[in-house]
């Protein structure tokens, strides 16, 4: 069964691809294990996007290693 972490007392760190513009930083926060909450900096009160561990971290490799643009 899959569930939804509370999110409530989350804490939230600005990602460090994120060039500090008011426009396009993306927010995640750490500690739910196999998951990884994601949000809009610019609109902290809307929606949320939840990925699995597994496939935020494939995600990241691939912007580190220049594969996405």
């Amino acid at each position: 069964m899959n569930t939804i972490p509370d999110l409530a007392g989350a804490t939230w760190r600005k990602s460090s691809y994120s060039d500090g513009g008011a426009d396009n930083c993306v927010e995640v926060s750490d500690g739910f294990p196999g998951a990884v909450p994601v949000r809009d900096s610019a609109a902290p009160t809307g929606g949320v996007l939840l990925f699995p561990a597994a496939a935020w971290s494939a995600f990241v490799a691939n912007l580190k290693g220049g594969r996405l643009g």
